[in-house]
């Protein structure tokens, strides 16, 4: 419950049509797509719900660094539930990267650092990115995706699980 199809063999899933446009409950009723690789997880957010769930991040953040017995504390930098690990990296410039994982995945903070890496190389170096504007650069689409993706075959169990 709460998941849906993401991608079949590799292909972007959006709704019930693959990005070529087919109809993905046909294509998993012929025998002859099989063997076939299928990512669930949670269903997209749209725009509204991103800007809702950061403004929201933004206050607890705040609010988290106010509160802290420790002077000079930079806020949330993890916030651990028993189905998920919520990790937060905040520039010097005061930008937030935020990464939710299962709480056993392994190698956040590098993720997180690499992150910030393609986010410097392909946003900040192109003249056409404003700031606090939505990124539109496929060179760092590309990049991110193919981060995640090696942090997601590093697989949920790290050193000591």
């Amino acid at each position: 419950v709460g998941h849906a199809v993401l991608a079949i063999n590799g292909a972007e899933v959006n709704g019930r049509l693959t990005a070529d446009g087919k109809d993905v409950l046909e294509f998993l009723s012929n025998p002859a797509n099989y063997p076939v690789s299928i990512r669930f997880g949670r269903h997209r957010l749209s725009s509204n719900e991103k800007l809702m769930l950061a403004s929201m991040f933004h206050s607890l953040f705040a609010i988290g660094s106010q509160l802290s017995p420790e002077v000079g504390s930079s806020g949330i930098e993890m916030l651990e539930t028993d189905t998920f690990k919520l990790h937060c990296f905040q520039t010097l410039t005061g930008i937030k990267f935020v990464v939710l994982a299962d709480p056993r995945q392994a190698g956040i903070d590098s993720l997180l650092h690499k992150i910030y890496e393609i986010y410097s190389d392909f946003a900040l170096k192109n003249p056409f990115y404003s700031l606090e504007m939505p990124i539109r650069c496929e060179l760092f689409d590309q990049n991110l995706k193919l981060a995640l993706e090696v942090a997601e075959k590093a697989g949920p169990f790290g050193p000591g699980s």
